[in-house]
């Protein structure tokens, strides 16, 4: 007897079907294809129409919609942003905040022309500037794209801070620092500038992504520290001009418009007398150098008495 044998079960294996094979080659080359259109990431046109009015320099035309004491809030069409006091043409420096604000007032409901003069839409940060817009479109990008570090220009001051002076180049504002006024000690700006004046500047550094000119007064002029050297200078005696007093001392000025200070310990002070007892700004005195550091542009400075007068025969 003959006992029948089983047929064992087929095993099917993918990669033996042609179709499997080829459906896989199709994939493969899909997938090694290059795209010859990748997909663009999407750009908002807001921002791209704002960025294009400011790289172009732009004139633009605003609603002012309401004020605080550091400006105007105006809106265009698609944006809101802010204008500073400082950038509009009827606000003087020398105006008093009760007139400021009286005068940003009248500017409520109005429209006006302006630059944008910076432009970071992603923070909501729109800065516009009516006073540029007096220039034509495209001189901002001009300046910028001639101005180099080292050059001498010429600008009007437009505005006086606590921290500088702010010059117009002809559409476009640069900062003179309170510490490139002078070589000297800078009580306020005011006391080196007036509004309006015309200065011969030195252009210090350019940076036309930020909006940004650095420029310098006291540059343009010989640097006195450099001759005021320990071995030529320490213990003279100076004609100068007393300017601030404290408690604990009064600064003077040299004939060079240098300063230092002379300290309450090197002053012949009486017994119970104060140092405004004995000084007043503007005095002319005599003092000697008894300490002097160039490279820190310091200087300390000792009271020479006052020498008594002879008595009258």
């Amino acid at each position: 007897m003959v006992t029948p044998t089983r047929s064992r079960p087929s095993i099917f294996y993918p990669w033996q079907d042609e179709k499997w094979w080829e459906s896989v080659l199709a994939e493969e080359a899909q997938f090694f294809q290059p795209k010859k259109n990748p997909p663009q990431p999407k750009v908002e046109p807001r921002l791209e129409r704002l960025r294009r009015m400011y790289l172009h320099d732009e004139i633009l035309e605003v609603t002012v919609t309401s004020c605080n004491r550091g400006g105007l809030l105006v809106e265009g069409q698609e944006f809101a942003g802010f204008i500073p006091f400082s950038h509009l043409c009827a606000i003087k420096p020398q105006m008093s905040e009760e007139e400021r604000e009286r005068q940003l007032k009248s500017y409520l409901g109005r429209t006006l022309k302006v630059k944008l003069i910076e432009c970071n839409p992603e923070e909501e940060r729109l800065i516009f500037s009516e006073r540029a817009a007096e220039a034509a479109p495209g001189q901002r990008l001009r300046i910028f794209q001639n101005l180099r570090a080292g050059q001498r220009v010429r600008g009007r001051v437009t505005n006086i801070t606590d921290f500088g002076v702010f010059v117009d180049l002809g559409g476009i504002e640069g900062l003179v620092h309170i510490s490139e006024l002078s070589w000297g000690r800078v009580l306020h700006p005011s006391h080196h500038v007036t509004y309006g004046q015309e200065l011969e500047l030195l252009v210090m550094d350019v940076s036309a992504e930020r909006c940004r000119i650095a420029l310098s007064l006291k540059r343009l002029l010989p640097n006195p520290w450099e001759e005021f050297t320990p071995e030529k200078v320490l213990h003279r005696t100076f004609p100068a001009t007393i300017t601030t007093i404290h408690s604990y001392g009064a600064f003077a000025r040299l004939e060079n418009g240098l300063e230092g200070l002379i300290h309450i310990s090197q002053m012949p002070l009486l017994e119970g007398q104060t140092v405004r007892d004995l000084l007043q700004e503007g005095q002319s005195v005599q003092v000697r150098v008894i300490h002097v550091e160039p490279e820190h542009q310091r200087m300390g400075l000792s009271l020479l008495p006052v020498p008594s007068e002879a008595p009258s025969a």
